[in-house]
């Protein structure tokens, strides 16, 4: 399949498109990521990514959010405020539905009692939610999460999207994994994408998408979903690469960027297509100053957002 994708109309154009020869020389890279490409071309976190997220690791205590509308945290500008009561535009996205799933609560950490009560994911049980990693500097997943997530929402509502959040940092905490699938089902979303950075060893660097596994335990039966969530999964990761640049894990994933797992409850328990991904490593300190860049969050948000436009245009 070709990742270009369909015409994509970012609200800033000049700044994120690429050009011809931007395209023709990330075809080039080399190693790994032109490895990856080639596969995905022929087809080849509560819930978290490599790591466990029960427990935050050492670090300094989460720091509040960055709300709508104030600095990023390199001081390059406002973040996008949230539009939550506008209406979609008209766009080639109209009529359609994505659900955008912010990993964690910037609450998280102050109601461990509530995010560790276990809940049912079908193949068993786990932890309602986790607090979620951070920078060595304290800057938080569940702060990242939220920031590219109203990226993303201004940039599919002006392509025609109804969109809508798991939790916009509106909520003491949570929601569980459990109810964070069930807000995906009830909404009849046509794509949903839970954001997510990891917490792995330094040196562990890149990108990586997941997809569910086939599941039918309990509550879960993911089998309707898993081809078309790996159609989605693929359309992100290759916009992704294409648009940030990032390579795909080289800890996890065999260099493909791309992760089949059956113990995340909100994939068990999505009967609408739906991917993860991990944008990159919080405890590296290369990965890091990109996850902290507020221009580089824009490029991560115009690049998953790029893939969903891509797989709902087919």
């Amino acid at each position: 399949m070709s990742y270009a994708g369909p015409d994509f109309e970012p609200p800033q154009p000049r700044r994120f498109r690429r050009g011809p020869l931007t395209v023709a020389l990330a075809a080039l890279v080399p190693g790994a990521l032109l490895g990856w490409l080639v596969y995905a071309t022929v087809g080849g976190s509560g819930d978290g990514g490599a790591r466990d997220r029960a427990s935050t690791s050492a670090s300094a205590a989460p720091t509040a959010p960055t709300g709508p509308g104030e600095p990023t945290d390199d001081g390059k500008g406002p973040s996008p405020a949230p539009t939550a009561s506008a209406p979609a535009a008209s766009g080639p996205l109209k009529g359609k539905v994505v659900v955008i799933d912010p990993g964690h609560n910037p609450g998280n950490f102050r109601h461990p009692g509530e995010i560790n009560r276990p809940v049912d994911i079908g193949t068993n049980r786990k932890e309602c939610d986790t607090t979620g990693t951070s920078t060595d500097d304290g800057y938080t997943e569940a702060r990242f999460t939220l920031d590219v997530a109203h990226r993303m929402r201004t940039l599919l509502r002006e392509q025609g999207a109804t969109v809508k959040l798991t939790q916009d940092g509106d909520r003491p905490y949570g929601p569980c994994v459990d109810e964070r699938a069930r807000i995906g089902n009830e909404a009849k979303a046509d794509a949903v994408v839970s954001i997510h950075a990891d917490g792995s060893g330094a040196g562990n660097r890149g990108f990586h998408v997941i997809l569910p596994g086939s599941v039918r335990a309990g509550a879960a039966d993911t089998r309707a979903i898993v081809a078309p969530s790996r159609d989605l999964g693929e359309r992100v990761a290759g916009r992704f690469v294409a648009v940030t640049g990032s390579a795909p894990s080289n800890y996890v994933g065999d260099g493909t960027g791309l992760v089949t797992r059956k113990d995340l409850g909100g994939l068990n328990l999505s009967t609408v297509p739906k991917v993860f991904i991990e944008c990159g490593n919080m405890r590296d300190s290369k990965d890091a100053a990109l996850l902290t860049s507020g221009a580089w969050r824009q490029k991560a948000a115009q690049g998953i957002s790029e893939g969903i436009v891509s797989f709902l245009r087919g």
